[in-house]
C-alpha cells in the first residue's frame, strides 16, 4: 500500500507551505500529493508551485470540478503540467456538486454522469492527437453547433499542437454514487472513494473481475494520533457535519445519501437536519462515532497499527493522509513504508 498526502485547497488564510510539505512527503518516500479545490484556491496552480521544486513524488488534482473547465481545458492543463514535471501528474476530477457549479461556476449540473463520460472521452481525444477532436455528445459537442444559440458558426475541429508528453496521463474519478462508480471502474485508471470503510467493501458493488492494470483506489483517510479515541474523532465528526449538513440542498446531498447507503440513513437525515437550522455543533454530535471511526485510523498508536490491517487487506493501494500535521506524516511513513 502507498502513501498520498492530501494538501486540500486553501480555507481561511492562503496556505504557503506546499513546497516545504511536498519536499517532505518526498523524502518520506510518499507515492503522491494531492490538491482540492471548492471556491477558493485552485487544484492545479499549487501542483505546479510544488513540482518545480520536487523530482519523484507524484502529483494529483483530488479533485478537479468538471463544471470549471471545458474537457479542452481540462487537457491543456493536465499536459501541461505532466511535461513540465516530467511525467508525474494525475487527473483527478469530480462532478462537485450543483449549488458549486451552477452557483459559482455559473454551469448546468443536469446529466452529471453523461457530462463526466463526455468529459473523459474528450480528453482522451485530444492527448491521443490521432486526428482533430470532434464530440457528438448532447452535453458537450464539439464544434460548438452552428444552429446553436449566439453560434457564429465558424468552429472547426482542432488537433493539440505539441505532442504530449504523455497521452494516457492517469484519470481518477471522484464518485459517490454506483453508477458514476461504476464508470470510473470502466473508464478511468483510478477511483477516489468519499467515505471508505474498508471492513464493509461490500457496500460499493465493486467488480469482481476486469479490472484494467494497476488500477488505483485512493482513499482520504483523517489519521488522528491521540489517547482518547472519543475526543479525537471531533475534528473528523466536525468534517462529516459540514459536509452532510451543508455541502448540498436538502432534497439532494451526495454525501448524505451516501451516507445513508452506508447504513445510517436515519443519522444521516438528523445530521442534515440540524446542520441546516443553525445547530452546528448538535450536528457534529450527531454524527455516530461508529462512522467517524470505521472510516478513519484515530486512537493511540498500537490501535492505529492494528486497525491499518484493515485497510491493507482491503482493494485500496493508496492512502491519503492530511498533510497538515508533518510529525503524523512521519508516523504513518514508519507505519507503512
Amino acid at each position: 500500500m502507498k502513501l498520498g498526502a492530501q494538501y486540500g485547497y486553501w480555507t481561511r488564510e492562503p496556505k504557503l507551505d506546499i513546497v516545504s510539505v511536498g519536499i517532505e512527503a518526498e523524502n518520506l518516500g510518499y507515492d503522491s500529493l494531492w490538491t482540492g479545490e471548492s471556491y477558493s484556491s485552485d487544484a492545479f496552480t499549487p501542483l505546479s508551485w510544488v513540482g518545480a521544486h520536487t523530482s519523484k513524488i507524484k502529483l494529483a488534482t483530488g479533485i478537479a470540478q468538471l463544471g470549471a473547465r471545458t474537457p479542452a481545458t481540462l487537457a491543456m492543463q493536465a499536459m501541461t503540467l505532466d511535461a513540465l514535471s516530467g511525467g508525474r501528474f494525475c487527473l483527478g476530477i469530480g462532478v462537485s456538486g450543483p449549488q458549486v457549479i451552477e452557483g459559482w461556476h455559473g454551469q448546468p449540473f443536469g446529466k452529471p454522469i453523461a457530462r463526466t463520460k463526455e468529459t473523459i472521452n474528450i480528453i482522451r481525444k485530444i492527448l491521443l492527437r490521432d486526428e482533430p477532436v470532434t464530440a457528438d455528445g448532447p452535453n458537450l459537442p464539439l464544434p460548438y453547433p452552428k444552429d446553436a444559440p449566439n453560434s457564429w458558426g465558424l468552429g472547426k475541429p482542432l488537433k493539440l499542437i505539441n505532442k504530449p508528453l504523455r497521452p494516457d496521463i492517469p484519470i481518477y474519478l471522484g464518485a459517490e454514487g454506483p453508477k458514476n462508480i461504476a464508470l470510473a471502474f470502466e473508464e478511468c485508471e483510478g477511483w477516489l472513494p468519499l467515505y471508505y470503510s474498508p471492513s464493509r467493501p461490500e457496500i460499493y458493488q465493486l467488480p469482481h473481475s476486469g479490472l484494467k492494470k494497476n488500477f488505483e483506489i485512493a482513499v482520504n483517510v483523517n489519521v488522528n494520533i491521540c489517547d482518547n479515541v472519543s475526543e479525537g474523532l471531533f475534528l473528523q465528526k466536525a468534517i462529516l457535519a459540514f459536509y452532510i449538513g451543508g455541502m448540498g440542498a436538502q432534497n439532494r446531498n451526495f454525501h448524505t445519501e451516501l451516507m445513508a447507503r452506508m447504513g445510517y440513513e436515519s443519522e444521516a437525515n438528523n445530521i442534515q437536519s440540524l446542520f441546516l437550522s443553525g445547530k452546528r455543533d448538535e450536528a457534529i454530535h450527531a454524527v455516530p462515532d461508529a462512522f467517524a471511526d470505521e472510516i478513519s485510523l484515530v486512537g493511540p498508536l498500537e490501535r492505529i497499527r492494528e486497525r491499518l490491517e484493515l485497510w491493507e487487506n482491503s482493494p485500496v493501494t493508496t492512502l491519503i493522509i492530511g498533510a497538515n500535521d508533518i510529525e503524523t506524516m512521519r508516523v504513518m511513513a514508519e507505519l507503512v513504508l
